[in-house]
């Protein structure tokens, strides 16, 4: 797979990624900024390095699920996996301006 190819396989997974919310913060999880990287591998497995905004939240059993079942059902990908990691700990300045804003950041 060349570089332009795998650009935009990471800009669909990106894509998909923006649909999914945190149930109790109105902003996807990209702009969050809880997704700390995406690999695609040329097989076009997807893996995928993820946080949480804290280690308790209520979500941390079902959004991993979510992430890998939704970017996993696109026919441009194989299969997808979802590394939970809290290093770094997540806080609010990895959110996107856009998420800043929504959440009155800003």
């Amino acid at each position: 797979m060349d570089s332009s190819e795998k650009i935009e396989l990471e800009n669909e997974v990106i894509q998909i990624l923006k649909t999914i919310h945190d149930p109790e913060i109105p902003v996807d999880i990209y702009e969050l900024g809880l997704i700390y990287e995406v690999r695609i591998n040329d097989d076009r497995a997807v893996e995928i390095d993820m946080t949480l905004t804290s280690p308790n939240c209520p979500v941390a059993e079902s959004l991993p699920i979510e992430v890998e079942e939704k970017v996993a059902s696109s026919p441009s990908f194989k299969s997808c996996k979802v590394n939970i990691v809290f290093d770094p700990p997540w806080d609010k300045e990895m959110m996107s301006e856009e998420a800043k804003l929504e959440l009155g950041f800003l």
